[in-house]
């Protein structure tokens, strides 16, 4: 290095230490600045845990279906001459569906009618005949054999008025049968033929008619969830309606809720291979026909209660890396709960396990606080009564 380069360095190097001085000394004869202060406690309401019975209801997806469904179908074979219905509409039992061509059976039904007079005429002079030879044959007029055959002759008429009989009942249950009768009060289907078809007989559906009055609802419960039922059932934690008898409330697909509550009436023990549901089903009432076989609908049951159940409103709960947690307090300040969450009621959840009787939640201005953060209750939670939400009453 240059001896010129050295003095200049010497030279900037002695003028940043006089500069450091003399801020140093200009702060030294400044006022000393107040050292600053903690944000004060985060203002929190909060709720006390007071375990109550609660109502259960349990949802599925289900659908409607007529609680009777009958195929109609012609007992005899013929050319469909009128439809007798409208189709859509309701028809009564007995009322006439269809008409099938008569005439053929009605033809039949005369000459079952003729055989049947001719046997009797036959029997009546087999009767007059046997009538005459039996003084003579107790007179010893006539043979043995003379007298046998009159008996066995008036014997075969009287077989032959009967054969004859039942193939005239024969042809007239024939011809009645040309009217195709509704099985059942209900609502029929369109019709499957129209006028001046051929129709064979029973092979051939004709329409059906559905009775929607009472309506059923089928539902599914799958495998797992019965057994979770079966394990709350066993351990006490929930209690089903007295002999299974659920009060049966129906959700339409547009949100509105069917007027009518029905009745749980049957649930099918085995569990169905295909699907792994178990099926039961609901019956309601369906006077107005407001639904229609075939809806899918959302079936609540209700009836079962949960004995001292816990229930945190559900801004409450928040969500962590290890799962859901909720602040209690704890000597004024806010300490991390894990809790393991169940079914949802009336906008709160159903704690299973973290909390127990007399635990204060932080309900509101939990987003303001972190674990370990001193609190400072500002009143009690308007909605505590979800907390302490209990059974209610019948009127």
């Amino acid at each position: 290095m240059s001896v010129l380069a050295a003095h200049r360095s010497a030279r900037f190097v002695a003028g940043v230490f006089v500069a450091s001085c003399a801020v140093s000394v200009l702060v030294a004869c400044q006022p000393q600045a107040a050292a600053p202060q903690g944000f004060p406690p985060a203002e929190v309401s909060v709720v006390t845990i007071q375990p109550k019975t609660v109502p259960v209801t349990f949802e599925y997806v289900g659908q409607t279906a007529g609680s009777r469904e009958v195929e109609v179908r012609a007992r005899v074979a013929g050319i469909l001459m009128k439809r007798n219905f409208r189709e859509g509409g309701a028809v009564r039992a007995g009322q006439s569906l269809f008409t099938v061509d008569p005439a053929p059976f009605q033809a039949a039904t005369a000459r079952a009618e003729a055989e049947v007079a001719g046997a009797e005429a036959r029997l009546t002079q087999a009767k007059q005949n046997a009538a005459r030879l039996k003084p003579l044959y107790e007179a010893k007029a006539v043979s043995q054999k003379e007298h046998d055959d009159a008996v066995s002759a008036e014997q075969i008429a009287a077989a032959d008025v009967k054969s004859a009989k039942a193939r005239l009942t024969e042809a007239r249950l024939s011809l009645g049968y040309t009217t195709v009768d509704a099985p059942i009060s209900g609502v029929a289907s369109r019709a499957l033929r129209s006028e001046g078809n051929l129709i064979s007989g029973p092979d051939v559906l004709l329409t059906t008619v559905t009775q929607v009055d009472p309506i059923y609802v089928n539902f599914g419960v799958s495998g797992n969830e019965q057994l979770a039922l079966r394990r709350d059932l066993e351990s006490g934690r929930v209690v089903f309606p007295k002999d299974g008898k659920f009060e049966v409330t129906v959700k339409l697909s547009d949100g509105g809720v069917y007027a009518k509550q029905g009745t749980l009436d049957f649930t099918d023990p085995r569990i169905n291979t295909e699907t792994g549901t178990s099926e039961s089903r609901a019956e309601l009432p369906n006077a107005q026909g407001a639904l229609k076989p075939g809806q899918f609908v959302r079936v609540q049951l209700a009836g079962a209660t949960r004995p001292n159940a816990i229930l945190v409103p559900q801004r409450a709960v928040l969500e962590g890396p290890t799962g859901k947690f909720v602040y209690a307090l704890k000597d004024g300040k806010a300490d991390p709960r894990p809790v393991q969450v169940g079914a949802w009621n009336d906008g709160a959840w159903v704690v299973e396990s973290g909390l127990k009787a007399g635990d204060q939640i932080i309900v509101d201005g939990v987003m303001k606080i972190g674990p370990g953060a001193p609190v400072k209750v500002a009143q009690a939670s308007p909605e505590a009564g979800v907390v302490k939400a209990a059974l209610p009453t019948n009127k």
